[in-house]
């Protein structure tokens, strides 16, 4: 029996649980149910703002309706009102009017007052028509006029622009050849610089600035230092010269056309290639200088030319295969004042000038000189023609008796004046 009673317990509890289970799921199913059938808050609220806007549209319409069944109704009376307004307008026009005429005919001054007034009315709109007409015909004329300024300017311009255009000549390019010798013709391009009067240390920075710009702008193409007349000068400016030659990415040719001494025989002889023309005169001597000191002086002087004479001559008489002491001893042995002198296709044997050209042909003289001369001013040296016409250099002047004669330029010491002057008239200066 008391085994019993634990067991009965046991069971008792199972089947009160087993009870009590069912009875929560229910009342859960039912609190959901009850939680899904409650509506929503918001939803109420949308739907009775949606009948609240139907009902505003509604009346809106009402109201609109309304109103036009009224215009409707009072347009006729509308159209009536404006009727008679324009009716009672009419009559005082006409009142106003007759007022106007009976006043005239009581009054005869009045009718002249008005006559007149309308006769300077119609003088005034004449006056007027006519001032209109003359400004039409003058601005018709000023017109014309302007039209045919207009047509003389523009043949002026083309005769201007066809005249400028034959200074030019129109479809050719400077040549770049990297091999300008052609036989015996040498062609030059614009890569030319011109070096003629006294070398000085401005005339070595214009050289040299240009050698600089030639290689920026091509590193390949030659670059031609063209002499028609130097008769040397500033070795320190010479050996800029030549350092800026030497150290050219662009190869640095020499053209001799008439004469090079002195310095600028060294410029021609030390270049990596030279021209000349055949007849061309090119110098070489001692240099040379004057100063003033007491004897220890001379002696830093001479021993300071030294110096230059090794740094500047040394190159040049190694060319030759000579030493400086022959280069020397050669020099005074051409000429008694130690100034050799050679032409060009002599010089050619002695290595001064490496190559005789019959013929320089000038690719980048497109332009007529005349147009260009003063751009020569901005070229190294001395310009190579005297400007003023003739442009020969010649001068007027006068003689010893007030006679008029023409003065003759001076010429470089190798060089002559061939001229047939059995008058006198020209003199050298």
């Amino acid at each position: 029996m008391s085994r019993l009673l634990p067991l009965l317990a046991l069971v008792f509890v199972t089947s009160a649980h087993a009870e009590t289970a069912p009875a929560k799921d229910k009342a859960a199913e039912a609190s959901t149910v009850e939680k899904v059938q409650q509506p929503d808050p918001l939803e109420a609220v949308k739907a009775e703002t949606a009948k609240l806007v139907a009902q505003k549209e509604r009346i809106a319409a009402q109201i609109a309706l309304e109103q036009t069944q009224l215009d409707e109704k009072l347009a006729p009376r509308r159209r009536a009102l404006a009727e008679l307004q324009i009716q009672m307008e009419e009559i005082k026009l006409k009142m106003e009017l007759a007022e106007s005429e009976r006043r005239v005919k009581d009054d005869p001054g009045l009718v002249e007052l008005r006559r007149a007034n309308e006769r300077l009315m119609m003088e005034s709109a004449i006056e007027k028509n006519q001032t209109d007409i003359e400004g039409f015909q003058m601005r018709r004329e000023e017109n014309a006029i302007r039209r045919k300024t207009s047509e003389l300017s523009l043949q002026m311009e083309l005769q201007q622009k066809e005249s400028e255009a034959r200074t030019y000549a129109v479809g050719k390019a400077p040549a770049y050849s990297k091999e300008p010798l052609v036989g015996r013709k040498l062609v030059l391009s614009d890569r030319t610089i011109q070096l003629n009067g006294v070398i000085t240390q401005k005339t070595a920075d214009s050289l040299a600035d240009r050698i600089a710009y030639f290689n920026n702008r091509d590193s390949e193409a030659p670059i031609f230092i063209v002499i028609d007349d130097c008769p040397g000068g500033s070795v320190m400016a010479g050996y800029k010269i030549l350092k800026s030659m030497h150290g050219s990415k662009a190869p640095v040719y020499t053209v001799v056309k008439s004469f090079a001494a002195s310095m600028a025989a060294c410029i021609t002889t030390l270049s990596k290639k030279s021209f000349a023309y055949p007849n061309a005169i090119i110098l070489h001597h001692q240099l040379s200088v004057g100063v003033m000191g007491n004897l220890t002086q001379h002696r830093e002087n001479v021993k300071e030319l030294e110096e230059w004479w090794k740094r500047l001559a040394g190159p040049v008489a190694e060319k030759m295969g000579l030493s400086r002491e022959d280069f020397i001893e050669r020099m005074y042995k051409e000429s008694s004042t130690g100034d050799w002198s050679e032409f060009a296709d002599d010089a050619q044997k002695l290595k001064w000038v490496d190559e005789i050209v019959e013929e320089i042909e000038e690719t980048a003289l497109l332009r007529h000189p005349d147009a260009t001369q003063t751009a020569q001013s901005a070229q190294p040296g001395t310009p190579r023609t005297t400007p003023g016409p003739p442009m020969t250099g010649v001068e007027e002047g006068q003689d010893d008796r007030g006679r008029p004669v023409m003065l003759l330029p001076r010429l470089n010491p190798l060089d002559a004046y061939w001229l047939y002057n059995p008058d006198g008239f020209y003199r050298m200066q």
